[in-house]
């Protein structure tokens, strides 16, 4: 047994040394990129686009690059609120927001004078139009459980449960019913109109290239002003933004591959910019299922989660230091507020406590047994940074004398094992958890969770965030969510989901960015400005 087991137990160390020696791999190609392209001349291409910003663009999920969930969207369309530079929430095209004792209902004042680019009148009709069409079940855009209804020429009631809850009053634009009142609505995504907009918000259509660009011109017309940056170009790069970018043929990219950040960090001629994410579910961890005879017991899922040092972790996928790392569940009014505690790392107790449970190590080898039970299981995971991740865990518990063995699956096949509750242990994004109407929270802590798990006072904590919208009983009931958690631990927490927040790396010439809540160059461009290179 003895020769057997020790060249497995000996692969978690490999694996992990293999991804770390792929990124440094990875590291070295791009900084040889990086001084290939400083070095092509002495001036900086940037400053000789005036007035101009050009944002590289990997791609678009939709034919249709300017339709409202696209990357243009807060440079065409406008919401009714809008996030500020503090992480919460200003008027936009609304002028005045009130709600009911219960928060269901909200009440707004629309803003005057505010215009669609071919110069009709922004109105409540609009709005009423755009909640509508958010709220009727045969729109692909469907989504919204509420109703709208106007009072007078500026006021209108907005009641729905999720209507502030999910903010969808900052993220929806409103949209000209004038110009798409006539249109089907299952064919949203179809319409010609995305190809030429009229919007109402900073920036107008000027032309699009298909598969090539998009052009912006500044809005002159503006309720706040004409914005000082003239034109914005979307180029569409096709995979290749981070090229564009060192080459200097573009001012901003967005990315998520941390092995990109890390070598643009060394250029002085770019800032990155850290945006948060706070979508429910937007983060990975380790899933126990938790009736299984290895995890039962509350102490021993404590004591694999007290052994993973998190902040190592980050090293290793080369995610930023200033990443949140947390032991529960907080909302974004917590996460602004600096709430909650991190995850602990420590592997004195996670010994101290599956010894007390009758884990004892073996002798020969290390491998700690109970009733002649050897700890070991095997943990599904996905992709990058699913593997990474789990690698570096499953050496972290090797230490432990714990044997994580790992089996790496397809995203989708990951999601249907895990909801059809056919594993031991999952290294993924939480979020894989949810569908079939439950959100990755009940699809966790629910009465019919998938990791096996019950308790009594989740389910109560998990219906007040089903029918409240008061926004401190949904903060109190996350932070006893987060107390149950830290006692039940029925999740190890690793770290937020970094692909779909990201960074946002920019020219040092534009200004006015900062992190972490003015980090996007797309939402706040009404508000920047070119540096001239003169000022240099």
């Amino acid at each position: 047994m003895r020769s057997a087991r020790r060249p497995l137990a000996r692969i978690a160390v490999d694996r992990r040394q293999a991804v770390l020696a792929d990124i440094a791999r990875r590291e070295w190609l791009l900084q040889m990129l990086a001084i290939g392209a400083a070095g092509c001349g002495r001036e900086d291409r940037a400053y000789s686009r005036g007035n101009t910003l050009i944002a590289g663009v990997d791609g678009y999920a939709s034919e249709r690059p300017l339709t409202p969930d696209e990357i243009a969207e807060p440079l065409v369309y406008l919401p009714l609120v809008r996030t500020n530079d503090q992480g919460g929430r200003q008027l936009c095209l609304a002028t005045h927001w009130e709600h009911s004792a219960d928060y269901l209902e909200w009440t707004y004042r629309l803003r005057t004078g505010v215009r669609w680019h071919d110069g009709r009148p922004v109105t409540v009709d609009d709005v009423k139009f755009t909640i509508d069409l958010h709220a009727r079940p045969d729109s692909p855009v469907y989504g919204l459980r509420t109703e709208c209804t106007v009072h007078d020429p500026s006021a209108f009631t907005v009641r729905g449960i999720n209507w502030t809850r999910t903010e969808a009053d900052s993220y929806m634009s409103i949209v000209p019913k004038h110009l798409l009142k006539d249109l089907d609505y299952q064919k949203w995504y179809e319409w010609d109109f995305w190809l030429r907009p009229v919007g109402n918000g900073p920036y107008r259509y000027l032309r699009y290239e298909p598969r090539t660009m998009v052009e912006l011109e500044a809005n002159p017309d503006y309720y706040k002003g004409k914005p000082k940056i003239e034109r914005v170009v979307l180029k569409f790069t096709g995979g290749a933004s981070l090229t564009e970018l060192l080459s200097g043929n573009v001012d901003a990219i967005r990315t998520n591959d941390p092995a990109q950040l890390a070598v643009i960090a060394n250029d002085p001629r770019f800032q990155t910019y850290w945006r948060p994410y706070f979508q429910e579910g937007s983060f990975w961890a380790i899933v126990w299922q938790n009736g299984h005879p290895l995890f039962r017991d509350p102490d021993v899922r404590h004591a694999l989660s007290l052994a993973i040092n998190r902040r190592e972790l980050l090293q290793v996928l080369n995610l930023p230091s200033q990443s949140l790392l947390v032991d529960g569940v907080y909302t974004r009014r917590q996460s602004r507020r600096g709430e909650g505690s991190e995850s602990r790392y420590d592997p004195a107790e996670a010994r101290r406590l599956l010894d007390e449970s009758g884990w004892r190590p073996r002798s020969r080898d290390g491998l700690r047994e109970r009733s002649g039970q050897d700890f070991r299981f095997t943990a599904l995971t996905m992709g990058s940074p699913g593997v990474e991740a789990a690698v570096y865990a499953q050496d972290q518990l090797k230490d432990l004398g714990v044997r994580m063995d790992l089996q790496p699956l397809e995203r989708f096949v990951l999601k249907d094992r895990l909801q059809a509750r056919e594993f031991e242990a999952g290294v993924c994004p939480v979020g894989l958890l949810g569908g079939a109407g439950a959100g990755p929270l009940d699809a966790l802590f629910g009465e019919q969770s998938l990791l096996g798990y019950r308790n009594p006072q989740m389910t109560r904590l998990l219906e007040v965030l089903r029918t409240t919208a008061d926004p401190e009983a949904v903060d109190q009931a996350h932070r006893e969510m987060s107390d149950l958690l830290r006692r039940d631990q029925p999740i190890a927490f690793l770290f937020k989901y970094f692909g779909a927040s990201g960074a946002d790396v920019v020219h040092r010439r534009v200004k006015g960015l900062s992190s972490p809540w003015r980090a996007d160059p797309f939402q706040f461009t009404e508000d920047l400005w070119l540096e001239d290179q003169s000022e240099r």
